[in-house]
């Protein structure tokens, strides 16, 4: 015979008892019980209490319940006919639902291998009987602080989600800009090749991210002048990005009267300022006129056509490599002040005498400054060793020989910089070298 499921049961319950943390959490309850007088005795007390209650005489009648309403806590007894308390509680957690359901299970049994089993297929808790009123609002109310905790975390996962989503749509939205930007960037540079007769211009822009701060040009101011440039923005992101924007509009001969290295005199003629009064302007405008904190390298070379003879200027930028006609590997310059750092900074030319199968580079410090996968740099004993590899190359298919090597030498590692260079080829005035 069942034992009395409520030994003590207080006359004076109200809804006021069930105020404390986690009670408005807990609103209908199920209680599953094969005696109907057990059932009637654990409804009335609950009922008293302030929770909407549902009641089944049995597991599968339950199942049915939980169906029918929203279920936020089951008063379950163990032993019974059919489906037994154990088998509709791990029926109950294999049914999808939106929210947790708490378990507790009414029991006699008392053996720690009964107790294991009931949290082994998915209850809260535990009741003996027979079952104390105090007890049950305080297990009652234990279960709706953890139902509490685990809505709200519902909810903060919720909102992690939306969030996450959000973040998701403006990445998608900036990735799609920074497609674009790069488009834009690379745009930058018309021309990837040019056939100047006594001498052939080949360039390379190969930003590491979306966008960088390498550019790379050449534009002709006369007939018998060829201006190429490489400059390396500090930095790798949007700003380097749009301040090598500006820096292409103040070196191209798409607009002549924009292009700073070319100077108007009274009378309206026009002459090419050399390449370290280019370098200076340059840093003055940097530094009044530009409000950033970035500075960039670059050089600025003169080629004549006529002579193979180049003036150049190098402004922190690294070493010029000569590649000449015999297959050595040479490197020119000395560095030079970055532009835009200090004010009133001075910077000085020289010149390189070109020769005919002579090839000249100016490249960003993404090759010298790569690393393996043990983090050891190239450096400019390592880029000669590529350079004199693929020295038999020509034009583009040379530069691609290059940065194949490299990232042969990088390894699975990533390019740390952006890659870029300008080279120029001299076949001399005769054009006595092949094609």
């Amino acid at each position: 015979m069942k034992q009395t499921a409520i030994q003590q049961v207080s006359t004076d319950s109200s809804s006021a008892e069930r105020q404390g943390l986690g009670g408005d959490t807990v609103s209908t309850i199920l209680v599953v019980d094969d005696s109907r007088a057990q059932r009637m005795i654990l409804c009335s007390s609950l009922k008293r209490q302030g929770f909407s209650v549902v009641e089944a005489g049995s597991g599968e009648e339950a199942l049915e319940r939980i169906k029918e309403e929203d279920i936020d806590l089951i008063l379950s007894d163990w032993m019974m006919p059919g489906m037994d308390g154990l088998d509709l509680c791990r029926a109950f957690r294999a049914m999808e639902r939106d929210k947790y359901g708490y378990f507790i299970l009414l029991t006699s049994k008392s053996e720690k291998g009964a107790v294991a089993q009931g949290l082994d297929v998915g209850a809260d808790d535990f009741l003996h009987k027979p079952v104390n009123a105090e007890e049950l609002r305080a297990r009652i109310n234990a279960g709706g602080r953890i139902m509490s905790m685990e809505r709200e975390l519902q909810e903060k996962n919720r909102l992690v989600s939306t969030t996450l989503s959000e973040i998701q749509t403006i990445y998608d939205s900036i990735d799609r800009d920074l497609v674009e930007a790069r488009n834009m960037q690379q745009s930058l540079v018309r021309e990837r090749f040019r056939d100047f007769g006594a001498a052939e211009v080949s360039l390379l822009l190969q930003p590491c991210g979306h966008v960088g701060g390498d550019l790379v040009g050449m534009f002709q101011p006369d007939d018998s002048t060829v201006a190429i440039y490489s400059i390396d923005v500090s930095g790798h992101g949007i700003a380097s990005a749009l301040l090598t924007a500006r820096l292409a509009s103040y070196l191209s001969d798409g607009s002549p009267e924009q292009n700073i290295s070319i100077a108007t005199g009274i009378q309206g003629e026009s002459r090419l300022r050399d390449p370290d009064e280019v370098a200076g302007l340059l840093n003055t405008m940097m530094l009044e006129d530009m409000p950033t904190e970035h500075y960039f390298t670059m050089i600025l070379a003169y080629l004549d056509l006529t002579s193979g003879k180049v003036r150049l200027t190098q402004c922190g930028h690294p070493n010029p490599a000569l590649l000449k006609s015999d297959g050595q590997v040479e490197y020119l310059g000395q560095g030079g002040l970055p532009i835009g750092l200090i004010s009133g900074g001075g910077y000085e030319r020289f010149e390189v005498q070109l020769r005919p199968g002579d090839r000249l580079m100016f490249y960003s410090d993404g090759f010298t400054e790569a690393e393996d996968g043990q983090g050891l740099m190239l450096d400019e004993e390592g880029f000669q060793k590529i350079i004199e590899k693929n020295s038999t190359l020509r034009r583009q298919t040379f530069l691609d020989g290059l940065v194949w090597d490299l990232d042969k030498f990088c390894g699975n590692k990533e390019f740390g910089d952006d890659l870029s260079m300008s080279l120029i080829e001299y076949k001399g005035p005769n054009r006595n070298v092949p094609n």
